[in-house]
């Protein structure tokens, strides 16, 4: 779909309500046919035919009719940005996914898909102990190739973009402010080095809009959508961790959760979500391995291998010659039956135990070396 310029003013004015839902505005330009006609109604009028309230239909054309739209444009250029727009190429398809995708998005520095995305989040009031675990994860998964998705909020957040500009790699950070200000004051250095490093800094509301309280738990959907899969590092039994840990279930994202001890209570939230069926989180390869397939082409993850290098050297003689046929291509049990000599009872067996050591991964009947 292409958006004329003059309509994508129109929607930016239409975005600056800040408590727009993306499926009143499509209604009202399917109602009127597009978003400059909306913003020529009168309030009863948007509301009688739109389907909202008189009072928020005035409330929707007093913000949208205050913000100049064009300053919006040359100020997101100025900063290195741009702004994408629902149903138009260069929208992230994964958003665009979502029951409420947001309706526009402006993006400050680079969007650039290279790599899975991990969405981490977690409590402001970190501990030491889980500021050990955001170093760990959030490093070594940016080292292997993926991209640390956040909000650029203290505690959690702030730790994994930390990490992953300490390897000079990118993070998106998703703000509940507009890109044009930092929030907290303190991350300015950080968000400067997430834009430095190849990184983005990402809000569904107006350049300069300040921080409030709604904001926040809105912009946690657009993490854990971005995310190909959710990580939960602390957070208590009712944090905005664990809202994102509910969007992303409802996104059928799958979430991974950091165990604590069960006597601090910024583990209460994500030992819950393990009891109530998150995977856990011991490594950074149980990140990896919930990463869908078809996108952990390309990924780094030599460093993580030591324990798989320990279970090569731990093989018999018998399950040595089996990986010694595999090597490294993908072969079909027929093929190592035939170059082995063995029976098929035999090749069963010894390829079922290579497979629960974790050396060998069957997909679509060929075997290969687990690389992950």
């Amino acid at each position: 779909m292409t958006i004329s310029d003059k309509e994508k003013l129109a929607r930016i004015k239409l975005n600056a309500f800040t408590y727009l839902r993306t499926d009143w505005a499509e209604r009202m330009i399917d109602v009127f046919g597009s978003a400059e006609d909306v913003l020529k109604q009168s309030a009863a009028t948007l509301a009688q035919q739109g389907g909202i309230s008189t009072g928020t239909a005035a409330d929707l054309l007093r913000d949208a009719h205050a913000l100049n739209a064009e300053e919006e444009v040359e100020l997101t250029r100025n900063a290195g940005g741009e702004i994408l727009f629902l149903g138009e190429d260069g929208y992230p398809a994964k958003l665009a996914e979502i029951k409420d995708p947001p309706f526009v998005l402006y993006v400050r520095g680079q969007m650039k898909e290279t790599g899975p995305r991990v969405s981490m989040v977690g409590t402001r009031m970190i501990t030491p102990y889980g500021r050990r675990c955001c170093n760990k994860f959030a490093s070594e998964i940016s080292q292997a190739g993926c991209i640390v998705v956040s909000g650029l909020a203290r505690g959690v957040d702030s730790a994994c973009h930390a990490a992953a500009v300490a390897n000079k790699k990118p993070t998106w950070a998703v703000v509940g402010t507009g890109i044009g200000r930092c929030y907290p004051a303190e991350n300015r250095a950080l968000a400067s080095a997430i834009l430095e490093h190849g990184g983005c800094i990402i809000s569904e509301l107006p350049f300069n809009k300040p921080p409030h309280a709604f904001h926040f738990p809105r912009r946690n959907r657009i993490i854990s959508a971005l995310g190909s899969v959710v990580v939960i590092i602390e957070g208590k039994e009712r944090s905005g961790a664990l809202i994102t840990a509910k969007l992303a279930a409802e996104q059928g994202k799958d979430i991974l959760a950091v165990p604590g001890n069960i006597d601090s209570i910024q583990s209460g939230g994500t030992n819950k979500l393990i009891r109530d069926g998150a995977h856990a989180l011991l490594d950074t390869k149980d990140i990896i391995d919930m990463i869908p397939f078809e996108e952990r082409f390309g990924l780094d993850t030599d460093f993580l291998q030591e324990d798989n290098k320990k279970e090569f050297d731990n093989l018999t003689e018998v399950e040595k010659r089996y990986l010694s046929v595999v090597g490294s291509e993908e072969v079909t049990v027929d093929e190592i039956i035939e170059n082995l000599g063995v029976s098929v009872q035999e090749a069963s067996t010894v390829l079922f135990d290579m497979e629960i050591k974790g050396v060998l991964t069957c997909i679509d009947g060929k075997y290969s070396k687990n690389k992950f």
